[in-house]
């Protein structure tokens, strides 16, 4: 069973500046929740008991929301609130499942994964980018029941338009079914023209603990950084099999401004 979810929360989120000059991103309210609430209720609900967040120094904000109590104690004393009684509670049921690892240089998503090494127990584990918000179907739920079909490791995918598919990592694929593929290689923002399908990856995996000895070998790519993707197309060149999740929810951007507007008014829109 996948029971740990590793989500990377060390960007710095220029793309929404002046925003986050103050606020992390991953704690900007989207229809009265922050993002970050959202990510952990879809793997809790798909039966994840564990969470490693990766943040800086500079986002220690994030740790605080979580262990705030004193606050909550004093203010829930004084004013008997209901409501903020019933979220403290929520908020106590999450930090006793959430541990901290620190990236304090921005070397990537692959060196973020690589600092969660000691804290992996089992085989695969998911991991959750949290600029991509999946609603009204549960992604992980769905990856994680494609994980127990096929043994193998999944990457959660949706069509793009042609025309863009040179701002997304594009899935090479094989042996295509109803709601899901083999993948044969991964691309990362090809032009159209070398582009090998319109599946585009969206932020969740699920992922072996192999992918830590390949991402140890890997020397630093585009920006001086150090990519999954670059590990995950050796594990398959490896002959380890990855699938892709043609997922049934909806996709939001919750990583420019645009998008971050849009996404709250699509969540209001599905209550």
């Amino acid at each position: 069973m996948i029971k740990q979810a590793i989500i990377p929360l060390a960007g710095l989120g220029t793309r929404l500046l002046p925003l986050t000059s103050v606020i992390p991103k991953e704690l900007l309210p989207i229809n009265g929740k922050p993002n970050i609430q959202y990510i952990l209720d879809e793997c809790i609900n798909a039966g994840v008991k564990e969470f490693i967040f990766i943040i800086s120094k500079k986002k220690l904000s994030i740790k605080k929301y979580f262990f705030n109590d004193n606050l909550y104690k004093k203010i829930i004393k004084k004013k008997k609130d209901k409501r903020l009684f019933e979220e403290y509670k929520k908020i106590k049921k999450y930090k006793k499942m959430i541990k901290f690892v620190y990236q304090n240089k921005p070397k990537g998503t692959g060196d973020a994964v690589l600092k969660c090494q000691k804290f992996i127990k089992n085989k695969y584990f998911l991991m959750l980018l949290p600029d991509d918000l999946i609603i009204r179907n549960n992604c992980s739920k769905e990856m994680i029941r494609l994980h127990k079909i096929t043994n193998g490791s999944i990457i959660a995918t949706k069509r793009v338009e042609r025309k863009s598919v040179s701002r997304w990592g594009i899935l090479s694929i094989k042996n295509k079914k109803k709601n899901y593929f083999q993948i044969n290689d991964v691309i990362e923002k090809p032009s159209i023209k070398k582009a090998p399908s319109n599946f585009a990856i969206i932020g969740r995996y699920i992922l072996p603990t192999k992918i830590f000895g390949e991402i140890k070998k890997l020397k630093p790519g585009q920006g001086g950084e150090i990519h999954i993707t670059d590990a995950i197309r050796s594990l398959i060149r490896k002959k380890n099999k990855f699938y892709g999740n043609i997922f049934t929810g909806k996709y939001l951007d919750c990583g420019t401004l645009s998008g971050y507007i849009n996404s709250g008014i699509q969540i209001f829109k599905g209550k």
